[in-house]
Formats: structure tokens, C-alpha cells, sequence
């Protein structure tokens, strides 16, 4: 038999045969090691997402045993909420993430992404994933909350350890906690210097917000930050490496992302392979799920990117295609948590593959050095060592 335990390694490598079986023999399967139920199909996750009521955040949406409980608003801020204060939390921010605030940053997230690709115009190897895909998405983010560039790598070194899990366990490393710390003092920081020195950036905005006429406290700002930077860039940066590793497994599909269908590639890419892999849920009644009963307070997990290869509703779902249909995809989630940087990460991933194709033509990725992230919910690399190929230079008019 088959067994899905997010926090190991195999699991990481390759999931997708493991939720295939589920989705056929076990649509509701249950672990008895770490006492959690699994949903995989489609219809199934996509009901989830549609119901708090039924399926609660309330207690977080990890697994890990110090991130789950009526504690985990602490960390995960309006993600361990639900409506109404889940909705009262995400108005605060107002217009920012939303497509109009968006589209106004466009031409700063393609200044970030250039800077970001400037190796690549002398040629040569570059890493994709440490040195660019991963990095793009903090760089924008950073610069929206207020994060100085000069600090900006060590917050990403600290969220890539935030985000570890260790082969087989549940339980945090001491650098993950480390890492967690460090960040939140960081941020304790950040929110003391913008209460003495507003800017105009999102963190003074916050600063100002006020929620039913109340201020938010350092501790609530603090989770916001975690919230945005820790969590909300994550998944970009494993989606746009997975479409490098793809087009590169794929030929046929690299060369066609890099030649013009850049929007195509991180859309299918974004169902075939989301970043997103699992989120958990708290039942609130007892619920019949595939004929079994569940127990007000069981443990679910939503498994998204197993929803995305649900043949039931995408055809030869193994397959990665460019003309695929994409809209039904839920990488993104669905229902009241739907992703609050939804159409920020739509950019970054177009214009992120957009600008690589305008530079490069061809590449090759060195597997025996590439390296994969280990987490319970994202799916993505670390690192993708590669060899480049420049397009030719137009040449000068005389």
C-alpha cells in the first residue's frame, strides 16, 4: 500500500503517483502515524476550500505540532482565521495585491527581474533557483513592506529555514526555530523604526490600518510581515524554478515558454506542478466523508496539487500542455483564503519568464547538483545549476 506522510523526503522527490492512488483507492485516506485525514480529488478539495465553516483554519494549516492550535494565529496571522475576522484582516490592506495596485508595480517588478538577470547577460552557468527565482519574488516583496536590499538575502536565507522540515518528522529543527526567531525580532525591528519614522511603504500603511476602530498590536503587525514575506513569496519562487526544471525536461515546451508563451508555461505549470502541495483544516461537526464519519476536531489535509492532476476533471492530466485550459486549476487556492497575492505572483511569474526568454535561447540544468525543498506543503528547488545559451545580440544600426 501506498502511504502519503507529507514530511518525507520520497514524498518530496515525486508525489504524484502516490495521489494518483489515493484519488483512485483511498479519496479519503488516513494516517494513523500522525492521525490526519487526506483528501485528494478535485471536487473534494475544491468543497473544502468553499466551506470554513466545515473545513476551519482555526487551528492553523499545518500539520507540524507546535504550528497546530488555537495558538497558530500567532504565527500564521488571518491564515489560521476564519470569516468574518479572516475578511476584517485582509480588508486592512485595502487596495494593495489587488489587480489595479498591481499592474502599477509592473514596471518595477521587470527593473527587479533584469537586475536579478544581469549574470546571465556575460553567459556562463547561473543557478535558477538560488540566484533568480527564489530571489525575485522576496526582492519585490521586500521592497512593498520596506525591507532595506541590504538585508534582504539574510530574510530569504531565514524563510528558506523557516519553510525545512527534516526527513520522516513533524517536529522543527533548532535552526528552523532559530531562523523563526530571528526573523521575528527582525520584524519587531522594522515596525519600531516605521512607528518613529514612517515611510511609504506597506508596513507604515499597516501601522496606520485600524481593525473595528482598534490599532493592530506589535505582536499582530509582527505575523502580518511573517504572513507577507515569509509565506506569500514562497510559493512564486518554487513555481517559476518548476517551470525551468519542466522546460528543460521538456524541450518541446522550454523552447516554445522562451520563444513567446511565457504566460502559457507558468499557467500549466501552476496545475501540472503546483508549489502548493497540502494546507490543513480543522472539521468543526461530525461529517460523513466517502462513507466514513469523521469526528468534530479531526484533522484534514487538502491536497491542491493532487486536485490539479484529477483526470475527472483535466483530461490526460499527466501531460503537460501549452493549450491546456488552465482556469479551473486551484493552485491558488479557492474560497475565502484564496491567495492574497494571487495576481502579484501572476506578474512576477510572466514577466520572470518573459525576460529570460529575451535573453536566453537554450539551457541546460545539472541534475547531480540541483537540490530540492524540503516541505510539508511547497514543492520546488533550492538550487537548479545551469548552463546558458544567450540569444545572439541584435546587431547595431550604423
Amino acid at each position: 500500500m501506498r502511504v502519503y506522510d507529507p514530511f518525507s523526503y520520497r514524498i518530496h522527490e515525486d508525489p504524484y503517483p502516490v495521489y494518483a492512488w489515493m484519488r483512485e483507492h483511498a479519496p479519503l485516506w488516513h494516517s494513523t502515524e500522525r492521525d490526519f485525514w487526506a483528501l485528494s480529488r478535485y471536487d473534494d478539495v475544491l468543497s473544502a476550500l468553499r466551506n470554513p465553516a466545515l473545513f476551519s483554519s482555526r487551528n492553523g494549516i499545518s500539520l507540524e505540532p507546535d504550528l497546530w492550535g488555537p495558538e497558530a494565529v500567532k504565527t500564521s496571522f488571518f491564515l489560521a482565521m476564519d470569516p468574518p475576522e479572516h475578511g476584517t484582516m485582509r480588508r486592512l490592506l485595502g487596495n494593495t495585491f489587488k489587480p489595479r495596485w498591481v499592474a502599477l508595480l509592473e514596471p518595477r517588478v521587470r527593473e527587479l527581474t533584469r537586475a536579478r538577470l544581469a549574470p546571465l547577460r556575460d553567459g556562463g552557468t547561473f543557478d535558477f533557483a538560488a540566484d533568480f527565482a527564489a530571489a525575485l519574488p522576496n526582492d519585490v516583496m521586500c521592497e512593498v513592506v520596506g525591507i532595506p536590499a541590504a538585508d534582504r538575502e539574510r530574510i530569504r536565507a531565514d524563510n528558506d529555514l523557516l519553510n525545512h522540515c527534516e526527513d520522516g518528522t513533524d517536529k522543527r529543527s533548532r535552526a528552523t526555530i532559530g531562523a523563526g526567531l530571528r526573523l521575528a525580532l527582525y520584524y519587531v525591528s522594522l515596525v519600531n523604526d516605521r512607528r518613529k519614522h514612517p515611510r511609504d511603504d506597506l508596513t507604515s500603511a499597516m501601522i496606520e490600518a485600524r481593525a473595528d476602530g482598534e490599532a493592530l498590536t506589535d505582536a499582530q503587525l509582527v505575523a502580518f510581515l511573517f504572513l507577507l514575506v515569509s509565506a506569500t513569496n514562497e510559493s512564486t519562487g518554487k513555481l517559476i524554478g518548476n517551470a525551468w526544471y519542466h522546460g528543460w525536461r521538456l524541450p518541446d515546451i522550454g523552447r516554445a515558454g522562451l520563444d513567446g508563451r511565457a504566460e502559457d508555461w507558468g499557467n500549466e505549470t501552476l496545475r501540472y506542478d503546483s508549489p502548493s502541495q497540502m494546507m490543513a483544516r480543522t472539521l468543526t461537526e461530525d461529517t460523513t466523508i466517502h462513507g466514513t464519519r469523521l469526528p468534530k476536531g479531526a484533522r484534514v489535509a487538502l491536497l491542491p496539487a493532487s486536485a490539479n492532476r484529477d483526470e475527472r476533471v483535466f483530461p490526460d492530466p499527466d501531460t503537460f500542455d501549452l493549450d491546456r485550459n488552465t482556469s479551473k486549476h486551484i493552485g491558488y487556492g479557492h474560497g475565502p483564503h484564496y491567495c492574497l497575492g494571487a495576481a502579484l505572483a501572476q506578474l512576477e511569474i510572466t514577466v520572470a519568464l518573459q525576460e529570460v526568454g529575451a535573453l536566453v535561447s537554450d539551457y541546460d540544468i545539472d541534475m547531480s547538483r540541483a537540490r530540492r525543498v524540503h516541505s510539508p506543503h511547497q514543492r520546488g528547488f533550492a538550487s537548479l545549476p545551469s548552463e546558458i545559451k544567450r540569444r545572439p545580440k541584435p546587431l547595431a544600426v550604423v
